[in-house]
């Protein structure tokens, strides 16, 4: 028998016979790891335990402290919560079950049942009933004309329509116990670790996504290995309904929604207004002293701008329809992006070598037309503003401005509170060329570019193929909330296509025209996102700079409002945000209120206080401060509010 050659994560590798799986592997290595192991990669691509491998081959074996480990596990509890449907319900017909982030979801057409929270503990005990029989996960391939025949025979329209859109020779079910998917897997080898499952919630799904198809029913769930872990996911999941952006964004008055102004089209309250104007200002500040230049463009533009720049080609279906205007053939789009403008900009005059890098920021807004299905709050909407810059410069300065880019989005975060990130170079997805523009050398040098700046910073980065821009790689921050749930915040990209596109041009010190490379980079990325994960992240208690009331002047009673109001302006006249707050109410409700808005200070005035000029200090979340002259208040105040740069 021949053997391969497999190549383990530590660069060492092993001799095997040809056809060894995955589980034998785990064996040969140690008795623990064959217990935990739940799936592998071979060359990149996640596979069952039980598929053979028959070529030279690098691998990784992963167990459930593996991302890869984590999404067969829940693939798997997708098609076990389908085999628990069918068992219950005979005759649902099924859509797609992918797995997710945090466990997996099924669309589902139950036709006129009416599945509601109620079901959901019935099927979760059907569920585990099942995974208790250990039955494995079984791969075949099967020919088109076999899929076809199995899925008419079980009248399943949208199995039906799935296979028609795939190609004979590459279909295969997956089979456990009475239950068979249509599916290209992984799994793990058997139901039996899936020991403890919740399913969370039920909502309406179109038939891919198409508003003209079919809603479905779309029931996410989650699994564990131990009760222990669920246990834990849900007393986390209880935390994020506390600190949901659209229940705290209600609460303290930062932003709504409005039908008659259209879906994802986020209003900005006075309060949130303060919010986002702070955080404007000090990137402002933050891009100054960076040499940045601020530019204004408008939020629409002509079709011919963003057929030259490629966004029409790329992302015209997700776009709003054109504004057609009485000319003949003139057409204009809300802008999706705002590098195409910001070409244009550059353009205005000519360049010489020593004008680069020329730096232009701008907190432009945008628009993209997403599903309605997908919209979410602050985090998916369909205007938002984004900070955004672009950087041209030379060849040979690529990696100094990247640098001070990465310098740049590591200052939000430390001052804000974001300690936890990963970088992910994003790449392009080698089985995909068509997605991209531009030539493979200069998508290879871009990459490699990120990846030397980001080791010079020190960064962990991770590679991840499929991710790039249509234009060029990019360096994505990937960051952990105070829950742990993980966010794509800030982004920097490396585009040698549009500077190409828009004829940019510079002189060089050889009196020759050469090409600009152009930086993209958004340190808060989409500010209306930013937000909404600041917001989660710390449960509204924004830092004081930040807060859009930072202090709330509370008279014990009516007959010292006098003497409230005079301090209230006093404070106002020290750039001092909040308010006085003179309800004819009792003191207690007062402080209750005002903690419920998450002020950070309280200044509470009774007879006393009057008496000897001085303010009672309560701060948020710490209770009483002692007294202070008003002096000394604004004195630790400006201390501690100094924003962070």
């Amino acid at each position: 028998m021949s053997s391969i050659k497999i190549t383990l994560p530590d660069g060492s590798s092993r001799e095997y016979p040809k056809g060894i799986k995955g589980i034998e592997i785990a064996q040969s290595i140690s008795e623990g790891l064959a217990r935990n192991a739940l799936s592998l990669e071979v060359n990149g691509e996640i596979w069952d335990l039980s598929r053979a491998i028959d070529q030279d081959s690098s691998i990784k074996i992963f167990t459930w402290n593996d991302k890869g480990g984590k999404y067969a596990f829940w693939h798997s509890s997708a098609h076990l919560f389908a085999e628990a449907l069918e068992a219950l319900y005979p005759g649902v017909k099924f859509g797609i079950g992918p797995p997710i982030e945090n466990g997996f979801y099924y669309d589902v057409d139950l036709g006129e049942k009416a599945f509601g929270e109620d079901d959901l503990v019935v099927v979760e005990k059907k569920m585990l009933e099942l995974a208790k029989q250990n039955n494995a996960f079984v791969r075949r391939s099967v020919s088109k004309q076999e899929a076809l025949d199995y899925f008419t025979q079980k009248a399943d329209p949208y199995k039906l329509e799935l296979i028609d859109g795939l190609t004979d020779g590459s279909i295969t079910f997956y089979k456990q116990g009475n239950f068979v998917d249509l599916c290209r897997g992984p799994h793990i080898p058997t139901t039996g670790p899936i020991k403890a499952i919740k399913l969370t919630s039920v909502a309406g799904a179109y038939w891919r996504g198409n508003e003209k198809n079919k809603m479905l029913t779309r029931v996410y769930g989650i699994t564990f290995p131990k009760q222990k872990e669920l246990d834990e996911y849900l007393h986390l999941l209880e935390e994020a309904k506390k600190r949901d952006h659209r229940k705290l964004g209600k609460e303290l008055e930062l932003f709504t929604f409005s039908e008659k102004v259209g879906m994802g089209l986020p209003l900005w309250l006075p309060k949130g207004t303060i919010l986002r104007e702070r955080l404007e200002q000090f990137m402002r500040k933050a891009q100054v002293k960076a040499g940045y230049e601020p530019v204004v463009t408008p939020h629409i533009g002509s079709k011919q701008l963003y057929v030259t720049s490629g966004h029409y080609e790329k992302y015209g279906k997700d776009s709003f329809q054109p504004i057609r205007t009485p000319d003949e053939g003139e057409e204009f789009f809300l802008k999706p992006m705002n590098c195409p403008h910001h070409c244009e900009i550059y353009k205005f005059k000519p360049r010489s070598y020593k004008d680069l890098p020329v730096r232009y920021a701008e907190f432009g807004t945008v628009y993209r037309y997403e599903q309605s299905g997908e919209l979410h709050g602050l985090t998916r909407v369909r205007g938002f503003t984004q900070d955004d810059a672009h950087i041209f410069c030379r060849p040979d300065q690529v990696k100094e401005e990247f640098i001070k880019v990465i310098d740049l989005v590591l200052l939000v975060f430390r001052s804000l509170g974001f300690e936890n990130y990963t970088a992910q170079v994003s790449l392009p997805d080698p089985e995909n060329k068509a997605k991209y523009i531009g030539e493979e050398e200069q998508w290879k040098i871009a990459g490699q570019q990120i990846q030397e700046a980001a080791d010079e910073c020190g960064l962990i980065t991770v590679a991840v193929k499929g991710e790039a821009a249509f234009y060029g790689p990019k360096l994505d921050f990937m960051v952990k909330d105070a829950l742990g749930r993980q966010w794509q915040l800030g982004t920097i990209q490396v585009d040698y296509q549009l500077p190409q596109r828009f004829e940019l041009e510079y002189v060089g010190s050889d009196n020759q025209k050469h090409r600009p490379v152009m930086i993209h980079r958004a340190p808060f990325g989409s500010l209306e996102r930013f937000v909404a994960v600041l917001i989660e992240h710390c449960a509204g208690n924004f830092p004081l700079w930040l807060a859009p009331d930072q202090i709330a002047v509370l008279p014990i009673s009516e007959k010292f409002n006098d003497f409230s109001r005079e301090l209230y302006e006093n404070l106002k006249g020290h750039d001092i945000r909040g308010f006085f707050d003179d309800r004819d109410e009792k003191i207690g409700r007062k402080i209750r209120d005002a903690e419920v808005k998450k002020v950070p200070y309280m200044l509470i005035v009774g007879e006393k206080e009057v008496a000897e000029g001085k303010v009672a200090v309560r701060k948020h979340g710490s209770g009483d401060q002692g007294s202070l002259l008003l002096s000394e208040f604004i004195e630790l105040f400006v201390k501690e509010c100094a924003a962070p740069m």
